[in-house]
């Protein structure tokens, strides 16, 4: 039976609880080491089953890896696509400060295939927003946003390199996103995706190709998402 604190809490979820808290205050960054089963059973006073069963659990969630012989390691930060969140919203429920590199923000014509997943008539403008996401001074994402120009031409402006898309639709645009409809395939790393991540040709990458609606069922983005696969856990459908 697990140990029970005064706070209720079970002994494990106590021992899990610390280790987030030192990694939302940044004193455990990626790749630091954890202390070990035996050290964390000392300091919590507990036994050695419940220290290890609270590491299991921080293992299973992606927040650290066990690496046999070397010990335990804060892991390289993941997305879990089972929510629909924002890049900020899922670094923020990690203590991560995210980042993104605007390489495109522009009015562009000419892509009839996304004009049509929007539901838009086939000669319609497009708002195109690209950017490399980072965290830990750490690309690992890029992603290309399509928004219908006559509604969401301001997004050319917006200061998308350090504020959220699904926040500036919301707060400036009054549009509430609901859920995403989306198609996942495994890909590889082409010459300009390899540079932009930093990634070797070739490398193996998650691509995504969404289209997310608001609260009115009416679609509102296209984008399509490359993800470096090690950072990435897959759930089907997203909610909001």
């Amino acid at each position: 039976m697990a140990q029970i604190r005064r706070n209720g809490l079970p002994a494990y979820q106590k021992i899990q609880r610390a280790v987030r808290q030192r990694i939302e205050a940044k004193q455990l960054k990626p790749g630091d080491l954890v202390s070990s089963e035996r050290e964390l059973a000392r300091i919590h006073g507990v036994s050695l089953m419940t220290a290890r069963h609270a590491l299991a659990g921080l293992e299973s969630e992606g927040i650290v890896e066990r690496r046999p012989g070397a010990g335990t390691f804060v892991a390289p930060p993941r997305i879990h696509f089972n929510k629909l969140t924002s890049y900020t919203e899922q670094m923020g429920s990690r203590g991560l400060t995210p980042s993104s590199k605007i390489v495109v923000a522009k009015i562009i014509e000419g892509e009839p295939e996304i004009v049509a997943r929007l539901g838009l008539v086939g000669t319609s403008d497009l708002v195109k927003i690209e950017r490399v996401r980072h965290t830990a001074d750490e690309p690992f994402a890029l992603e290309t946003c399509y928004l219908p120009a006559d509604e969401f031409s301001a997004l050319v402006e917006a200061p998308l390199g350090r504020s959220s898309l699904f926040a500036t639709l919301e707060h400036d645009f009054k549009v509430e996103l609901a859920y995403a409809d989306e198609e996942v395939d495994a890909t590889v790393a082409d010459g300009r995706v390899a540079h932009l991540l930093g990634l070797r040709l070739g490398a193996p990458l998650l691509r995504m190709r969404q289209v997310i609606y608001s609260t009115k069922t009416k679609p509102v983005i296209y984008v399509i998402g490359f993800y470096r696969s090690e950072r990435h856990s897959l759930f089907i459908r997203r909610y909001r």
